[in-house]
């Protein structure tokens, strides 16, 4: 079955889950399981600007794949200095040169870089390897990608599917603003969009309408509204709920509040939301999204965000790739037997530290 037009994709389902797919027609595709059924022909490298490290591991891994499946065209963003055997790529050039797999070598920024180019469509399967500072989005250790390559390349790659919302501007007559993508189609952002004051001294003043039903009028530093992915980024530090990301939900949180009951509200990710300069505010409203900065709204203007129908195919780590990232991962038991499912259960507890309990300097020094 193809699957967002790159046809490498097919659903697995048994009967209860197809039970369950026809009584939830209307949430998005990241609920199903898939894998990657046919052998990539044409890679694209995502990797960390300016890194040693990272461009040494480039020329590793496109080493491997040229020298095992020398059939596999490879592509990287056009610069100067590319290996031989890889081209330059650029995100004009999608239909004269589509891609079957992503790659991504760095942190969680790479993964969001490869999302942006494919903003205005679907995006190919990412498979990322962790070189960066954080990496809660990379399940892969840079020093498993021949076995990570081997199990893609023979169709035992597995997908989780992390939403994507997709965002359009508008004037105060509803008539659509161009932003980076073409009119009609929507900036696709991974993270989370977000309006704030930016360098102005006041508050901003913004309505927000869910399914075209006003919420609230928020007075504050600002609003970001987020996908499960994004709800450990900006989110999180504005005091949002972790959410894992295969819940089809999308999170509104306010950034510093005036008002002391204003708490972040998870909302359906069927939902379409509306945010909007209020015309009492006192300043505009900077935009933006996954970190980059989008556009200034002016009062009476808005931004209408929704569940994009293109999610980043994420590949998840398998039980036979289970590497850490820490040593002590590897020693981390679940009911005796170490854990074989969820990356993101694993990442919340040994990258967030989540409800790890203050130790006391002493003690720690003294090895207890």
């Amino acid at each position: 079955m193809r699957f967002h037009g790159f046809g490498i994709f097919k659903h697995r389902l048994n009967p209860c889950s197809q039970k369950r797919h026809a009584r939830q027609l209307s949430t998005q595709a990241h609920a199903l399981s898939k894998w990657i059924s046919k052998t990539p022909g044409s890679i694209l490298f995502v990797k960390k600007p300016n890194d040693n490290l990272v461009a040494a591991a480039f020329n590793d891994v496109a080493s491997y794949i040229k020298t095992t499946y020398p059939q596999t065209l490879l592509f990287h963003e056009s610069e100067s200095k590319l290996p031989d055997g890889v081209l330059s790529w650029s995100s004009s050039e999608k239909r004269d040169k589509p891609i079957d797999l992503i790659v991504t070598l760095g942190g969680d920024g790479t993964i969001l870089h490869a999302s942006s180019l494919f903003k205005t469509g679907p995006i190919p399967p990412v498979l990322s390897f962790s070189m960066g500072t954080l990496g809660f989005l990379l399940p892969f250790n840079i020093d498993t990608f021949p076995r990570a390559l081997d199990e893609v390349f023979s169709g035992n790659g597995t997908i989780l599917e992390r939403m994507r919302i997709a965002c359009t501007f508008h004037r105060q007559d509803g008539s659509e603003i161009e932003g980076r993508g073409e009119l009609g189609t929507g900036w696709q952002v991974m993270n989370e969009v977000t309006l704030h004051r930016g360098r102005s001294p006041h508050l901003n003043v913004i309505d927000a309408y869910v399914d075209g039903q006003h919420l609230t009028e928020a007075m504050s530093d600002g609003l970001i509204l987020s996908t499960p992915t994004g709800s450990t980024a900006y989110s999180l530090s504005s005091g949002g709920p972790i959410v894992h990301p295969s819940v089809n939900a999308l999170l509104l949180t306010p950034i510093c509040p005036r008002s002391l009951s204003f708490r972040s509200l998870v909302l359906p990710g069927s939902s379409r939301v509306t945010l909007k300069v209020s015309r009492a505010s006192r300043a505009p409203a900077e935009v933006s999204m996954d970190g980059q900065e989008a556009r200034i709204l002016q009062p009476g203007q808005f931004i209408s965000v929704e569940a994009s129908p293109h999610p980043v195919p994420c590949i998840k780590r398998s039980a036979d790739l289970f590497t850490s990232r820490v040593d002590v991962e590897k020693k981390r038991t679940v009911m005796g037997e170490r854990g074989l499912g969820d990356d993101w259960v694993r990442d919340i507890n040994t990258l967030l530290q989540f409800n790890a309990s203050f130790k006391n300097k002493h003690l720690a020094t003294e090895g207890l």
